[in-house]
């Protein structure tokens, strides 16, 4: 089992050197994780998606894999650094194996978003920012040209997406094409706080607003000219690629069939406790009932994004305020959570870490869906915790607290989602135990999320792998998979196609949480079980989240030996 980590600063060994050597090749390949994790020097630039800016990035995977492996390691902080990099390193060769770069095209997080989202994240409180971002903008054709031969690439050798995912991403740059699109309003609303930017930089910024659109539409005329003919008429990826992506999202390899059945039966947990709760809202109410009371319930309804915002602010203040302490020890660089609305209407909820100096806060952002105006406060509150304190901010901030132990790439990059968004989950029902769920109406809010999760497991898997349906009526297909999560969950017809489409282009990352969730809390009760008496939550918690981001192979490693 591994020692509890000291505060004290530790000197950097050889193994540090080489994860730091990696992560400087990772902004070199990729300025916007630079953005990311908050170094600037890059920020003009951005990636080389093209098939030699791949295989630039393969070659550089190649030598930190080999120099990981002649490596001796000191302590157990190497050994850590060195079996989760390691892994990373390994798996990332097995993807360009697979050609997964060849057909890296989702409505979500491929290079399409990428390209785009960096922009949110880069600085804007003076000129020189500013002028960066205008530089970055005039990058973006570039960037665009060479992801396009990359696909091309792939139509050639038979490596392409499914076409369902190249007609929604087609719709997606289109709207960022248009002249009142993304980079025409970004550019246009540029200020340095109240002032005004001098004449010649706007007209830098309109200059690149316009390169950068036209980069976008090229891209929408490509996929839907070139690409989407060409294109898989099947949404699942096979066994194989499905595995690849699961251990890629998970930091472990997990039994995909056992895995399946777990699903179907906690989905089926989920909604018989879901219905225990309505009862309790309304006595011999339906879970659909019981949502129709709340909804009707004026006090629980939040109008507008302005609201929407303060509301957040005002939850996670309190949560950090009233935890930091009692529950956790919350380190006073992270006592501080901004909660955005996002520049986009594209769906979606995520945050991002604090810059490794602490300049650019954690941030919770809100993607809210074109047309949605209102927001019910007890569907959302475990969505605070989760992505604020104790969920993601309290996780990921504490790994960048944790500076004096862990490398830059260890607290800045390492990790998956499986632990990440699995520690989420852990984190909305500890918040459950800690009394802070006590109403029921926010309980069955957390258990409408819970159940979410609960179902994308099924589907995930059942598409990808041609299972059989859970209600008998034959195998998964990608149009029944609408139909499924529309039964399990409250939400409107556009979050249902959104969401689904997330699931079919990003094989695995959708169960990661939820199973994620599952391999958190078995780890705690082995924990609790070896440590017997003695056994104390918030140690255990300690030890984990003082990692840093990691597989969750090596998580199990390292608490459980």
């Amino acid at each position: 089992m591994l020692a509890p980590m000291s505060s004290s600063e530790r000197t950097p060994t050889d193994v540090d050197r080489i994860a730091e050597g990696w992560v400087d090749t990772l902004v070199e390949l990729n300025p916007g994780i630079g953005t990311y994790i908050g170094r600037t020097s890059e920020d003009e630039r951005l990636a080389d998606y093209s098939p030699a800016g791949h295989e630039r990035a393969i070659a550089a995977t190649r030598e930190a894999l080999a120099a990981l492996r002649a490596a001796t390691p000191v302590d157990d902080v190497d050994r850590i650094t060195i079996a989760d990099l390691g892994s990373e390193l390994e798996l990332e060769l097995e993807q360009h194996e697979a050609g997964l770069h060849l057909r890296d095209l989702n409505v979500i997080a491929s290079p399409a978003q990428d390209v785009r989202e960096v922009f949110d994240l880069m600085p804007t409180d003076d000129a020189a920012e500013w002028e960066r971002i205008a530089t970055r903008l005039n990058a973006v054709p570039g960037a665009i040209d060479g992801y396009v031969e990359t696909l091309r690439e792939g139509v050639r050798q038979g490596i392409v997406p499914a076409v369902r995912q190249v007609r929604e991403v087609a719709a997606q740059v289109r709207k960022h094409a248009r002249p009142d699109g993304f980079f025409a309003t970004f550019a246009a609303s540029a200020k340095a706080g109240d002032a005004e930017l001098p004449e010649s930089l706007k007209r830098h910024l309109g200059a690149g607003a316009i390169e950068a659109s036209a980069a976008y539409g090229r891209l929408a005329d490509f996929l839907e000219v070139e690409l989407q003919p060409a294109a898989g008429e099947h949404d699942a990826v096979g066994r194989d690629i499905y595995a690849l992506q699961s251990r890629r999202f998970l930091g472990a390899a997990v039994d995909l069939d056992e895995t399946y059945e777990w699903g179907v039966e906690e989905l089926a947990r989920m909604v018989a406790e879901q219905e225990s709760i309505a009862n309790e809202i309304k006595p011999g109410a339906s879970v659909a009932e019981a949502i129709a009371v709340l909804d009707a319930d004026p006090s629980r309804k939040l109008h507008g994004t302005d609201a929407l915002q303060r509301w957040m602010q005002e939850t996670s203040d309190r949560a950090v305020a009233e935890l930091a302490g009692t529950q956790f020890d919350i380190p006073a660089e992270i006592r501080s959570l901004e909660c955005m609305i996002a520049p986009t209407q594209e769906g979606g909820i995520y945050y991002t870490g604090p810059s490794d100096d602490f300049t650019r806060p954690g941030r919770m952002w809100w993607s809210v869906p074109e047309g949605v105006t209102e927001f019910d406060t007890w569907r959302e509150l475990t969505t605070v915790y989760h992505e604020g304190v104790p969920g993601h901010h309290l996780q990921i901030g504490q790994a960048v607290v944790n500076r004096g132990q862990l490398n830059t790439w260890r607290r800045q990059l390492a990790g998956t989602s499986g632990h990440a968004e699995g520690w989420a989950l852990y984190a909305e029902r500890l918040m459950q135990t800690l009394g802070y769920l006590d109403d029921p109406a926010d309980r069955l809010g957390m258990l409408d999320g819970q159940r979410m999760r609960a179902a994308r497991v099924v589907l995930d898997i059942g598409v990808h792998l041609g299972k059989q349906r859970p209600d008998g009526n034959g195998v998964w297909t990608g149009d029944y998979a609408f139909e499924f999560l529309a039964q399990n969950v409250n939400m409107n017809d556009g979050f249902v196609r959104f969401e689904v489409n997330r699931y079919l282009g990003w094989p695995g990352q959708a169960p990661s949480y939820k199973v994620g969730q599952r391999i958190w809390e078995q780890l705690r009760d082995e924990f609790a079980r070896r440590e017997g008496a003695s056994f104390d939550i918030r140690e255990f918690h300690r030890r984990a989240l003082g990692l840093g981001g990691v597989g969750l192979d090596t998580l199990k490693s390292a608490l459980l030996g």
